[in-house]
């Protein structure tokens, strides 16, 4: 493993941002298509969309990515609890239906991201972000009128769907943003993220002790609002020049997946997937953990999970674009996952809750590696298939999602107990962090793949 500390020459293969001047010294730079032509040689006119226009479409795409993370989080806390008045108040057979309306959202992720990836590929990134938004918005109204679980089943159906207009806004910023700055333009988003994470499981609990369908009611009309926004300030990012006929080869998951099959790419991908499968020990057991070995209440979790999404935040808005400038892409990958795997572990190790706390911001290093692999990703991939790759970047999510769930939850269920294989409670987190070490020996294989000398 080579020494991270060590700063590369300027030739160094992963400083990308070597490939232009000044890069990441200013905010992430928004630069519709036809700025962009008309500073080529020779290019025609083109009229400029003014200044306060793009930044407030380049706004419109933080709120979407923000208010689709907010909706799910305000829903969280009340689902069981809905799930649960429409089965008599079992709540043994809410968890079982809880989790199957978590393996249809992921398979709905799974299929339909490279569907509107692909889509927007073709007709442009506006009309698939605003229709997303509004099909969004109606959906959450649709499951705050619910009469029965099979209307409550067939909205989540639809959730997973619209909500795979994420990879479409992320193709938005890699259009508008120069291949410098990308990586600091996905920070901003997965800022975004961590924005929403925080807010939506609050508001969500706040907004359900009035009425479980209450934060269904505020989601949709939040989407719906905001869609009305998009309306008018978002322009088209995508030059028709740049814009790719629509193949269902392409669209299908195998079919996009197949893209990142390409040299360096089926290493980052490999990264990706890890890490979001490692994410899953997250989603699926830190509640129960919690509980079972340290007694959190539902408000030290819920206050736990708040520091979490704050320190996503602030490590995306504030700290990716000085740490890719300074250290390039693939270094800055590689200090994500060795943080996290550091705060995996200390949440296995943890016999007392303190500890465990002490291993959040290390954790929240990972939000280094989100953006910048997703930018070396971009950087190998041509204008006309940003959106197809964001696509298939959240199939990957999707593979995580259909198959973290049971992983972990097994795992943590055989690791405490009577009938325990090992008492080893930490166990769902030190898999996790097992997992992040091996994508760290990816990176460093990709480092070194692109280093070596093509042969003669």
């Amino acid at each position: 493993m080579s020494d991270l500390s060590h700063n590369p020459p300027d030739h160094s293969p992963d400083r990308i941002s070597d490939l232009a001047p000044d890069p990441l010294l200013t905010e992430p730079e928004f630069v519709p298509p036809e700025e962009i032509a008309a500073t080529l040689p020779n290019a025609p006119d083109a009229p400029r969309v003014k200044h306060h226009r793009r930044r407030a479409a380049a706004a419109f795409i933080f709120l979407t990515v923000t208010l689709d993370m907010l909706a799910l989080g305000m829903i969280a806390p009340v689902l069981p609890r809905l799930i649960e008045s429409f089965l008599g108040g079992s709540a043994s057979s809410a968890a079982q239906m809880l989790g199957l309306f978590g393996t249809v959202f992921a398979a709905m992720q799974f299929i339909f991201s490279p569907v509107l990836g692909s889509l927007s590929d073709r007709h442009g990134r506006r009309p698939i972000v605003l229709l997303s938004n509004f099909g969004l918005g109606f959906d959450y109204l649709l499951m705050a009128w619910a009469p029965a679980l099979n209307w409550l089943f067939l909205g989540r159906v639809i959730s997973g769907l619209t909500s795979s207009s994420i990879p479409t806004a992320m193709a938005y910023m890699a259009d508008v943003t120069p291949r410098e700055r990308r990586a600091a333009a996905f920070g901003m988003l997965s800022a975004a993220f961590g924005l929403g994470f925080v807010l939506g499981p609050a508001v969500g609990g706040i907004l359900g002790n009035i009425s479980t369908r209450l934060p269904f009611w505020t989601a949709g009309c939040l989407s719906l609002l905001n869609g009305l926004y998009g309306i008018f300030v978002l322009p088209e990012s995508l030059a028709s020049e740049n814009r790719m006929a629509f193949s269902w080869r392409r669209a299908n998951p195998v079919g996009s997946l197949s893209m990142l099959r390409r040299g360096p790419m089926l290493i980052m991908a490999g990264v990706l997937l890890f890490g979001y499968v490692a994410q899953q020990s997250l989603m699926n057991v830190y509640v129960i953990y919690a509980d079972y070995r340290y007694g959190w209440s539902n408000r030290t979790v819920g206050l736990s999970l708040a520091v979490i999404g704050v320190c996503s935040a602030l490590y995306g808005g504030l700290l990716v674009k000085p740490t890719v400038a300074r250290l390039g892409e693939f270094r800055t990958i590689a200090i994500g996952l060795i943080g996290g795997a550091i705060g995996y572990s200390m949440f296995g190790f943890s016999k007392t809750g303190l500890i465990f706390w002490f291993g959040i911001p290390m954790l929240n290093m990972m939000s280094l590696t989100w953006p910048s692999a997703q930018g070396v990703l971009s950087h190998m991939t041509s204008a006309s298939e940003q959106g197809q790759l964001q696509g298939a970047i959240n199939s990957l999510r999707g593979i995580a999602g259909l198959v973290g769930p049971s992983l972990f939850t097994y795992i943590f269920s055989k690791s405490i107990g009577t009938h325990a294989i090992i008492h080893l409670p930490g166990s769902p987190f030190f898999t996790a962090a097992g997992m992040l070490m091996f994508s760290l020996l990816l990176v460093q294989f990709g480092r070194s793949a692109k280093s070596s000398p093509a042969p003669s």
